[in-house]
């Protein structure tokens, strides 16, 4: 557990990682995004809540749905991606705590008190989607996050009668790295970081 991992892995997570636009027409199977999942899930999450819900759009009636909620530079990119993720959060993911963290009464942390819901599904929905992109690319798939849709909208297409709330989009797949700009710089330590 406490073994550094190999150059070629960070390369993969994190180094040569990029987000995609343009995609390759290669499908993403059902079996891939269950092994995508299969590894996410072990994602530390407070009090083991895991509010995150996903909805994988992959068919072209899906993809109807989710085309008339998105921001239109977000269309595109998200139509010709072999999938697209929906990261929700369920707002009543306290319900699930007497299975998920038994050592205590967790569900009392929640239950009742909207704002502490909503605050910790928020940040733990958004820590599990960051753990959907990094389990993606230790799959080989490339990922294109995004945030501009109707949330309103996309929620009353995909939840409808249900206590999920989208957090972001997430398209998956196989990037077209012809169509990569260079890569944007990023702050360095001093500029980013302080220790005390």
């Amino acid at each position: 557990m406490n073994k550094p991992l190999d150059d070629a892995a960070l390369d993969t997570l994190f180094r040569n990682a990029r987000s995609f636009s343009y995609w390759l027409d290669k499908p993403v199977s059902d079996a891939q995004l269950h092994a995508l999942y299969a590894l996410m899930k072990w994602g530390p999450t407070a009090a083991n809540c895991g509010p995150a819900r996903l909805v994988f759009v992959k068919s072209t009636e899906a993809k109807a749905r989710l085309a008339p909620c998105l921001s239109e530079g977000n269309v595109a990119k998200s139509m010709s991606a072999p999938v697209v993720a929906i990261v929700a959060m369920d707002m009543e993911f306290h319900e699930k705590l007497p299975r998920l963290f038994p050592h205590t009464d967790a569900r009392s942390w929640y239950a009742g008190k909207p704002e502490a819901i909503h605050n910790t599904a928020f940040r733990n929905s958004s820590l599990q989607g960051a753990y959907l992109i990094l389990a993606a690319r230790s799959l080989g798939l490339d990922c294109g996050p995004m945030s501009g849709f109707d949330a309103k909208k996309l929620d009353a297409a995909f939840f409808p009668g249900r206590p999920w709330q989208s957090n972001f989009i997430c398209a998956l797949g196989y990037g077209d790295v012809t169509r990569l700009h260079p890569r944007g710089p990023r702050l360095d330590f001093d500029e980013a970081c302080r220790i005390e």
